[in-house]
């Protein structure tokens, strides 16, 4: 069974940054395209970038230029670096194969205030 594992979520003022984690136990890791999701209050969940086993990107245009996505294939891994945070970024960030492939983790959550 596929379990995903958020971590790295917390407080950090405006400007700031946070790299979150994602431990993904997929077996054939590197054929999924993986993703990052985020729920904010009083908002649907949306998608915030995802990144394919051969390490092609695409962002969401709200994050466009100040999030990073990228993987380790051998670790199982999916990182989030956010730099240049904005409250509006604040959300439970979830990490998920595209198209919400399989049961949510609990996400992490990120919190942008001053």
């Amino acid at each position: 069974q596929v379990q995903l594992a958020e971590s790295g979520g917390g407080l950090v003022q405006p400007a700031g940054s946070l790299r979150l984690s994602c431990a993904a136990s997929i077996s054939i890791f590197r054929l999924y395209i993986m993703a990052w999701y985020r729920q904010a209050p009083g908002k649907q969940r949306e998608l915030v970038a995802h990144i394919t086993g051969g390490g092609v990107t695409n962002y969401a245009d709200s994050v466009k230029g100040r999030f990073t996505i990228s993987r380790d294939n051998a670790k199982k891994m999916v990182y989030l670096q956010m730099n240049n945070l904005l409250p509006e970024d604040t959300a439970v960030y979830y990490c998920n194969g595209l198209g919400n492939k399989w049961d949510w983790g609990l996400g992490t959550e990120v919190t942008v205030s001053s």
